[in-house]
């Protein structure tokens, strides 16, 4: 039979009631009685009820890790399944237990928030690719629910990459290779880190005097479906090489090009934003900037868990862009033989 609080209590010399509260870090014990009661717990091997124990110091150790976007995409989009990796290797290394929130309509949100977010069962929130006008950010602050956003968010703590730095290791790199006529793929333009990586793209271009132009601008969703569609609309635009801000969207483009007769890299040159593991096995393999996605998810459970546990530091992170050349971009033949 298990141990129970009773068998505790007889051999701590104390009453059940001030087993309890030693349990609960109730602060009226004396220093010498606390001892006494967690070397009976030891010697026995009780284990504390966690639930029971939960309700009394009104700590869970759950968090929840949100993402409001379309079920669909989540499972389709590799920066999802590699961002909770490393969201679920910080809450395991600190002893805490994390629950996924997903949901494909603003009545599911709105629900989700009254079940599980405002009742107390969750102690903080990891907040991933939510729009700045989203209604449920406002609730979290409103709330002062404990908050960490994976990309910039104002007024809460956040984990990002250089998104603008990126864009331009992007754009320069398709310069340095002699092309002029650079179009781009984005995802959602409202997004923050969709518009840092334009305004790199954009910065390049005026800084080389080759000119933004907007009709070499298409918004492709961070879908396949809406990459390839972007790269259609863009085509009549005769681009010489387009930076696409994912390789999710990159996976269409090459669909699009290859349904148009064009070789990549030969008719057009490619450069995507990423480098999660599809970005390797394409045809040809795609120069990509890579973020570190799984440590980005790492780092928004450490800071959130950091803001719980009061501990110091900042709560602001942004991780270092780098970019990986591989076939699609021209470089690696022009090294062969020129253009």
């Amino acid at each position: 039979m298990k141990p129970t609080l009773e068998e505790v209590a007889r051999l701590a010399g104390v009453s059940r009631s001030t087993v309890s509260r030693v349990i609960n870090e109730h602060p009226s014990v004396s220093p010498e009685t606390r001892q006494r009661v967690w070397k009976a717990i030891q010697e026995i091997g009780y284990r504390p009820h966690s639930v029971a124990r939960s309700l009394a110091t009104k700590r869970t150790r759950i968090i929840g890790v949100i993402i409001p976007e379309a079920i669909t995409k989540i499972f389709s989009d590799q920066f999802f399944a590699i961002l909770l990796q490393g969201a679920a290797q910080a809450t395991n290394a600190r002893g805490y237990q994390l629950i996924l929130s997903l949901f494909d309509d603003p009545k599911r949100q709105e629900e989700l928030y009254a079940k599980v977010l405002k009742n107390g069962y969750v102690e903080g929130a990891v907040v991933a690719s939510a729009p700045p006008n989203d209604p449920l950010l406002r609730a979290l602050k409103e709330d002062r629910l404990p908050t960490v956003s994976v990309g910039k968010q104002q007024g809460l703590p956040y984990v990002d990459v250089d998104n603008y730095g990126g864009g331009r290791l992007a754009t320069e790199h398709l310069v340095q290779l002699g092309y002029r006529r650079i179009a781009t793929i984005t995802g959602p333009r409202d997004h923050v880190h969709v518009q840092e990586r334009l305004a790199g793209y954009r910065d390049v271009l005026v800084e080389h005097g080759i000119g933004f132009e907007e009709e070499l601008v298409a918004e492709g969703g961070f879908t396949e479906a809406g990459g390839m569609a972007a790269m259609q609309r863009l085509l009549p635009n005769r681009p010489e090489a387009v930076f696409v801000q994912g390789d999710t969207m990159a996976a269409g483009v090459l669909r699009a090009l290859r349904a148009a007769g064009l070789r990549v890299p030969d008719d057009i040159a490619l450069v995507s934003f990423d480098d999660a593991p599809l970005a390797s096995l394409l045809d040809p393999p795609l120069t990509t900037v890579r973020q570190p996605i799984r440590l980005l998810g790492f780092m928004a459970v450490e800071l959130l868990l950091n803001i719980l546990e009061g501990a110091g530091g900042s709560h602001e992170l942004v991780l270092p862009a780098e970019l990986v050349v591989r076939g699609s971009c021209g470089a690696i033949r022009q090294n062969g033989g020129g253009r």
